[in-house]
Order: C-alpha cells, then sequence, then structure tokens
C-alpha cells in the first residue's frame, strides 16, 4: 500500500469518529411528556424543549423566581411546551439578558423525578430580532437617497 492510502485510510477513520461521538452527544426536540418518558429510562439523557413563557395579560412572567441578593445562580419559571403543557423549569445560572422580552425559548436538559425540568442551557428568541415591516435609520436613509 502506498503512503497516501493509508494516510486516507486513517483520515477516513478519524472522520467517522468524531461523527459517531457527535451523533451520541445530540439531543432531540420534544415535550415535556417526552422528556419525562427519556429520563425514566435514561436520567443522563439531555433533550431540546421548545415552549414559551407563561405570562399574564400585563405580560409579566407567571411563576418565574430569581432573588440575585440570595442566589444568582437559580432562576425558576413556567414554560408552556409546544403541545400545551406547562411545567415547571430550574435554571441553574444567572438569568439571561431580555429573558422577559423572548417570545420562545429552547431548554436544553432534562426531567428530573421531582417532574421539575434542569435546564443546563436556554436559547432565547426575542421578537425584536425577528420583526418583519421595521424600517431602520439605514434603510430609511438609502430611501431617500433614491427621490
Amino acid at each position: 500500500m502506498k503512503k497516501t492510502h493509508i494516510v486516507g485510510l486513517i483520515l477516513i477513520a478519524i472522520a467517522i469518529g468524531i461523527i459517531l461521538i457527535t451523533t451520541g452527544d445530540a439531543s432531540t426536540y420534544v415535550g415535556f411528556d417526552e422528556a419525562e418518558r427519556i429520563s425514566q429510562q435514561d436520567p443522563s439523557q439531555k433533550v431540546h424543549v421548545v415552549g414559551k413563557l407563561k405570562k399574564d395579560a400585563s405580560g409579566k412572567i407567571v411563576g418565574m423566581i430569581f432573588n440575585p441578593a440570595l442566589d444568582a445562580n437559580r432562576l425558576e419559571f413556567i414554560v408552556e411546551d409546544s403541545l400545551g403543557r406547562e411545567n415547571q423549569v430550574v435554571y441553574a445560572a444567572p438569568k439571561p439578558q431580555d429573558f422577559e422580552k423572548s417570545e420562545k425559548i429552547v431548554l436544553v436538559g432534562s426531567m428530573k423525578p421531582d417532574k421539575i425540568f434542569y435546564c443546563d442551557k436556554i436559547l432565547l428568541k426575542c421578537p425584536s430580532k425577528y420583526q418583519e415591516g421595521k424600517i431602520s435609520a439605514d434603510s430609511s436613509a438609502s430611501f431617500e437617497a433614491k427621490k
């Protein structure tokens, strides 16, 4: 065998190893019911839950407990998943910036036997970043330049 063939086979083996490692660590998008079922089978399995914060009529988050003076690394709140189930969530890190403004959130974590979802990571989708029809200062300036 030529040295180039051996190097090629080694690179292919490394690529296959990397693919297997990353797919073994991947998690799936589920609702709270499915997260609960998965945690009973494998408590260490991480899942993604997509949902929205439970808010009252005035837009205030219902059930949010965050006291930075007592513990700045604990945030509790209620999330309604895409299937309509509401669940208590505990996030053991500081509250994300613009948390109150988020439209939808993705929680990465696992359900524990106490039926509380403990998340390791929160991904926010803020409406201000994705709203259509807003004209920025730059686009209006270029519009006036065309006249």
